[in-house]
């Protein structure tokens, strides 16, 4: 069998290589986030969300660890953390899964069949049980408000053009004329 760093390399590859857009954090492979819209004929159709996902050294031995950076309103995610709670992924992982399978199957199994009786987002789980019909709108509203391609793509683009923006030497208030620092006598 290949060694973990080989492994974690070619489902890395294999995700790139499929439709999912993956932007690694650090230069490394260890840290990524990865588009992911929300199923067909779901109340999540529509939205995109940014999933981060760490690997942890023994990957694939020991599961990655995955959050939803921007928001969503589920039972089994948290509202504030992003945090994921998925059996598959936290108590049953195996080798034998891979990246895809998250995004392909996890997730997607995830957001098309809520577990309300083991809830991280206890207010959801506990609207979802009492009143479907204002759940599915308040999914429907955070879909609109916080999933939209556009929201994943200004965080992106707002944090890769911070470097970009052209500021005149007025307004940051400095010169090539001045010199840094002072010379010693």
């Amino acid at each position: 069998m290949s060694s973990p760093s080989k492994r974690r390399e070619m489902d890395v590859m294999k995700l790139m290589m499929s439709d999912y857009n993956v932007e690694t954090i650090n230069d490394g492979l260890n840290e990524f986030n990865v588009k992911f819209h929300g199923p067909k004929e779901s109340l999540y159709e529509g939205g995109v969300w940014k999933i981060r996902v760490e690997l942890p050294d023994a990957y694939p031995f020991k599961s990655p660890s995955i959050g939803f950076v921007n928001k969503i309103f589920h039972p089994n995610v948290d509202e504030l953390s992003g945090s994921v709670c998925l059996d598959v992924i936290n108590q049953s992982w195996s080798p034998m899964f891979d990246l895809l399978n998250i995004f392909e199957v996890f997730l997607p199994q995830l957001l098309l069949y809520p577990n309300p009786s083991d809830p991280l987002n206890g207010d959801a789980a506990s609207l979802m049980m009492k009143d479907r019909k204002q759940y599915d709108q308040k999914v429907k509203e955070y879909c609109e408000r916080y999933a939209k391609k556009e929201d994943i793509t200004k965080s992106t683009a707002d944090n890769e053009s911070d470097d970009d923006d052209d500021i005149t030497d007025e307004e940051t208030g400095s010169s090539d004329d001045e010199i840094a620092g002072h010379v010693d006598p």
